[in-house]
């Protein structure tokens, strides 16, 4: 069996973090509603190693996927790997010491699906415990404020994740569902090294950020990267290119995303390894110019 390989350039985390930009999200690794597990466990690990042996080697997961699941996954598996030899010689290629693994905290789920923000900073303190319990780690590499909290001061909230950094228990600080406002108040506390909001090929709505993000060379991870591949506006154009490159539409969505910008770091999620690799081999393809303009163009409903 061929084994698709990531193709996609690279990105440097923070500055010292590098990573093929073409990511994997671990959140459909769990059971209905992102609860409890998944309905069958060896093939979520299945797709964790898959995921690296196609060369991904930047996870993106939080503790509220289960709660708790998607993370202990991760650490039991990743775990595993290292611990069998795959991470030996620095080879970087089929080894986990070379993964980069983001997770999330500041949103709890409730016993009917739902997200509630949750920023106060001693529930983000106890969170980074149980993350890096789950994990199996000593620090994690990303660790990223889910989402701000109406009822907390986001600076406090903040304030947390650059204490948590000072303590050695995250490498860097990552936002998602954030503002250029909050962005800007956040970078005046602590280096902020990506931002994760909702963006795709049919919502352009985090524009203002993901070019924010530009100026300082800021990973911006586009969440939600194949959501709008079926919308009205999108659909026929993805269609009609991917008939020329003998592709999919979600792996046109993909390759505009790559090439839409050096800092973006798409993490397309999947509890299958047959949709795994049909995007790792998006980051094959290459876009001309006219279809990226009429990519570029395409006007969300």
């Amino acid at each position: 069996m061929t084994t698709p390989s990531n193709e996609s350039e690279l990105f440097e985390i923070g500055g010292d973090l590098t990573v093929n930009r073409l990511g994997f999200g671990a959140m459909r690794l769990t059971g209905d509603d992102i609860i409890g597990p998944p309905a069958d466990e060896p093939a979520a690990r299945e797709v964790i190693r898959r995921a690296v042996d196609c060369g991904v080697d930047f996870i993106d997961t939080a503790d509220s996927y289960g709660p708790g699941v998607s993370e202990r996954l991760l650490g039991d598996e990743l775990g595993d790997r290292a611990g069998n030899g795959a991470g030996e010689g620095g080879d970087g290629a089929d080894g986990t010491d070379d993964v980069v693994v983001a997770s999330k905290a500041g949103l709890l789920r409730s016993r009917h699906g739902n997200w509630l923000p949750h920023g106060k900073p001693a529930f983000l303190h106890n969170q980074v415990l149980c993350s890096l319990d789950r994990l199996s780690v000593d620090q994690i590499d990303l660790y990223q404020f889910h989402r701000p909290d109406p009822d907390t001061p986001f600076t406090d909230s903040i304030h947390a994740f650059a204490e948590m950094k000072d303590a050695g228990q995250i490498g860097h600080i990552g936002l998602s569902n954030v503002s250029v406002e909050q962005l800007d108040a956040a970078r005046d506390i602590v280096d902020v090294a990506t931002v994760q909001n909702r963006y795709n090929v049919a919502n352009r709505e985090q524009e203002a950020v993901l070019e924010a993000c530009e100026a300082d060379d800021i990973g911006f991870i586009p969440w939600g990267p194949l959501y709008g591949v079926d919308d009205e506006a999108a659909n026929d154009v993805l269609a009609d290119i991917g008939d020329a490159h003998d592709a999919s539409a979600h792996q046109i969505a993909l390759a505009w995303l790559l090439e839409h910008s050096d800092v973006t770091l798409p993490i397309p999620g999947t509890s299958s390894v047959e949709h795994l690799e049909a995007n790792v081999a998006a980051s094959h393809l290459s876009l001309t110019d006219e279809e990226m303009e009429r990519l570029d163009s395409i006007d969300p409903q």
